[in-house]
């Protein structure tokens, strides 16, 4: 029986199951956030290649996913610097994206809530001398 291969459709699916857990876009293309912070997401730099997955973990946990399976997990040098893991969505079992998604909610939720860029905030009066 062939493996079915996934999409981002499916880590929508799967991660809007997680608690606080929204549908959302990053650049125009197809996030997942937690508390406003991006969680996953459609690679926007075309480094990554196609039907890839951007989860955000942080650096050390990279590493070891992409040691371990590189033909699954693997990083562009546009990505190096952030704290995130670029994943082949064609490789990966549903399984191991319920995983994924959910070291990458653990992480995300260790963050302060990020602010909104749309809210206004107004400094107070000051005194007219």
């Amino acid at each position: 029986m062939a493996k079915a291969l996934l999409t981002f459709d499916a880590v929508r699916a799967a991660g809007v199951a997680l608690p606080g857990v929204v549908a959302s876009t990053v650049y125009g293309l197809p996030a997942l956030k937690l508390n406003g912070n991006l969680l996953a997401c459609v690679p926007a730099n075309k480094s990554a290649e196609p039907n890839s997955g951007a989860f955000r973990v942080d650096f050390d946990l990279r590493a070891a996913l992409v040691k371990q399976k590189p033909k699954l997990y693997y990083v562009t040098d546009h990505y190096a610097n952030y704290p995130m893991v670029l994943v082949r969505l064609s490789r990966i079992s549903p399984k191991e994206l319920r995983e994924l998604l959910g070291l990458a909610w653990s992480f995300t939720s260790a963050r302060k809530p990020a602010r909104n860029k749309h809210q206004t905030t107004q400094k107070p009066a000051g005194r007219n001398k």
